[in-house]
């Protein structure tokens, strides 16, 4: 199994959860401005969207989007669902929330020719899905005492929000500290090349 990533990209999310779901995987950083991988190859022959992540199988099957390689984390590592009858069902509702209400909501402040208007509109709204994120959390993390496949992509939510001088309402910052002292986070970080979490 191979992931393709780029170094602090959305990909840090899936790169943390595989870890956390304790699978063996290669992984293969893609230079996304010039579409090729750090072996030579060209990326969109691999995943024709063009972005990270993309999870590829040792059948040559290829899996893309974060909610989709999330939930096979969670799908291979049981204790990353949530638990209950609704578990499954609670995990996708907030993976769907911050893949299209908080990853997207990004977009401006990584565009070169976005403006200040653009980027402070971008900001005000961030600050609410935050907001909802910070009263939605029942424990240590998203559902409780037990770390899901959300929590890496929330992690990786706020790392980008810290990068662009957002303030996290509490408890996310606690949830960013303990996120750092976990043994998957810290490899993932190391992995690509990530060694303050904070700067990525």
């Amino acid at each position: 199994m191979k992931l393709y990533l780029s170094p602090g990209a959305c990909s840090l999310a899936d790169h943390i959860a595989l870890h956390e779901a304790g699978l063996d995987f290669d992984r293969i950083k893609v230079d996304l401005k010039i579409g090729r991988t750090e072996d030579g190859r060209d990326y969109r022959q691999i995943n024709p969207k063009g972005y990270v992540p993309a999870l590829e199988f040792d059948d040559g099957e290829v899996l893309t989007e974060n909610i989709a390689i999330l939930s096979l984390a969670a799908d291979k590592a049981p204790g990353l669902t949530p638990e209950g009858a609704f578990g499954r069902f609670r995990l996708l509702e907030m993976l769907a929330f911050i893949s299209t209400e908080i990853h997207k909501a990004f977009k401006p402040l990584f565009k070169a020719d976005a403006g200040e208007a653009e980027k402070a509109a971008a900001r005000e709204i961030l600050g609410k899905r935050f907001g909802y994120i910070a009263r939605a959390m029942k424990g240590d993390y998203l559902f409780g005492g037990r770390l899901s496949a959300a929590d890496p992509y929330l992690f990786v939510m706020c790392m980008w929000a810290r990068k662009n001088g957002l303030a996290l309402p509490d408890p996310l910052p606690a949830f960013m500290a303990r996120m750092e002292t976990r043994p998957a986070v810290r490899l993932a970080l190391e992995h690509e090349g990530l060694t303050e979490p904070a700067a990525s």
